[in-house]
């Protein structure tokens, strides 16, 4: 549903906001992410059908304490952007110990063999 907030994957804690979503000619889909104290995310991969799942994780604000986010590989590693394949490569957010951790995420499949 576009622009409310649901409960995110992994029964976890975590809440998404939906803010686009398109299936043609690419598919592509941008959410806000918010992790409450408490909240984490296990390590996991996101299976799809067909194509590359690709997903850009910008770190808008960090928890005060925890809510690392940890990933066997990434394409780009930066404190506050991380670029990687969800789909073979685990990955998981430590549990929030003190604040808040918001994120936008944006991802994206990709039908070409290349990368």
């Amino acid at each position: 549903m576009w622009l409310l907030w649901q409960k995110g994957r992994q029964a976890s804690g975590y809440d998404k906001l939906l803010l686009a979503r398109m299936k043609r000619p690419i598919a592509f889909d941008c959410y806000l992410l918010r992790f409450p104290k408490g909240s984490e995310v296990p390590p996991h991969k996101d299976e799809v059908q067909t194509g590359r799942h690709f997903r850009l994780n910008v770190i808008l604000k960090k928890a005060a304490k925890g809510g690392e986010f940890l990933c066997d590989q990434c394409l780009i590693d930066r404190p506050r952007i991380k670029l990687f394949r969800p789909d073979l490569h685990a990955h998981a957010v430590s549990r929030i110990e003190q604040g808040r951790r918001w994120v936008l995420s944006v991802g994206w499949l990709r039908k070409d063999k290349r990368m």
